[in-house]
């Protein structure tokens, strides 16, 4: 008994110095705390959806999502390279909207002067660890050098294939000013960003950064968490308007009425990025299939759509493509504009959407 104690002393030590790396960030204390616990939306410890949401359904099982992992087809990554476009984003000519797409949830857009980058994660994994949630071959394209100065890096909520702390740790000197979901900015100061430099919001508060542009946190149903407690930090889709373009920045989410809600109070949107993939059946609330993300699309009354979340890593269990060929289904008879640049290329608004159909492979 007293060596089975010992080596439980030794595995929980372990665990708690491996906890300690930088890459796991820290919890919200002091001013920012006190903040969260001021939110409607923080109750019981933790951060809220606004309906009830399990992470996974009651008859859902742990063991059978191990089960599942173990037996994940090979169609979850692709066969062959993902083909990208390398563009010079330093020397990106933007009268209009300009966005670039780096594979995943990653994407700049640029608007005259202003560029904006959101969620990057160029490190090369998903996860805490390199060797777990690697990019497909191809899929990384582009890495921290490439990019010009930020002004303004957002960030929807604290997952790895969010908030990569590799890429954080070397785009800070690059960018201006942070924008993100309440909490998130105890990762962002932990990791060496100024707190000055922190913009953190609740859902539905705004700031106007410029004449020409206006960012507000809206609802997401999702969660938080890069340790063992989730709910720390609150999760975000933003509505960017900028030099009179109306832009839905969607991170994750799973469906509920909060989309409806942005369409009627900030719709319609010139464009809607939105996730599609890494979805399954063990997490059905807080993540779109493809027909939901059509679904969404059409209540947010967005002229086009752009699918993310997709195309970089393989989170899910289904073939890599699915979702895209289920979206494109989805969309078929619809009004809606779906965009499908490559990773690289750039979509321009009122002017270039990318619909080459790329991914058959």
């Amino acid at each position: 008994m007293l060596t089975v104690l010992i080596f439980v002393a030794f595995i929980a030590i372990g665990i708690y110095i491996f906890m300690q790396q930088n890459v796991f960030g820290k919890d919200p204390s002091g001013s920012r705390l006190e903040r969260i616990e001021k939110s409607p939306n923080y109750k019981d410890g933790s951060f809220q959806n606004l309906s009830l949401t399990e992470v996974m359904p009651k008859d859902a099982s742990y063991w059978g999502m191990f089960k599942d992992f173990l037996n994940k087809p090979k169609t979850v990554e692709p066969e062959q390279a993902i083909p990208s476009i390398k563009t010079d984003l330093k020397n990106l000519q933007a009268e209009k909207p300009t966005i670039v797409w780096f594979g995943h949830s990653s994407y700049l857009i640029k608007s005259k002067n202003t560029s904006i980058l959101v969620d990057p994660v160029f490190s090369g994994s998903a996860s805490p660890v390199s060797f777990f949630g690697k990019a497909f071959t191809g899929a990384d394209a582009y890495e921290v050098e490439d990019f010009p100065n930020i002004d303004m890096l957002v960030l929807s909520h604290d997952h790895y294939d969010h908030l990569d702390y590799v890429t954080i740790s070397k785009l800070i000197p690059k960018v201006k000013k942070f924008y993100t979901a309440l909490g998130v900015g105890a990762h962002l100061e932990h990791w060496g960003v100024k707190p000055e430099n922190i913009v953190e919001f609740d859902w539905w508060e705004s700031q106007k950064v410029a004449d020409n542009i206006t960012i507000t946190s809206t609802p997401a149903r999702h969660f938080s968490g890069r340790g063992f407690t989730r709910g720390k930090t609150l999760w975000s889709s933003f509505v960017l308007n900028i030099d009179g373009y109306n832009i839905f920045i969607g991170g994750d989410s799973g469906y509920d009425y909060h989309f409806k809600t942005i369409g009627e109070k900030f719709g319609p949107f010139d464009i809607a990025l939105l996730e599609n993939g890494q979805y399954g059946k063990d997490w059905p609330l807080i993540h779109t299939s493809p027909e939901e993300t059509a679904k969404v699309a059409e209540e947010l009354k967005t002229k086009v759509l752009m699918p993310v979340h997709w195309a970089k890593f393989a989170l899910g269990y289904h073939a890599w493509n699915e979702p895209i060929n289920r979206l494109t289904k989805s969309l078929a008879h619809s009004n809606i504009k779906l965009t499908t640049p490559v990773i690289g290329e750039p979509v321009v608004l009122d002017s270039i959407y990318p619909q080459k159909v790329w991914w058959n492979f």
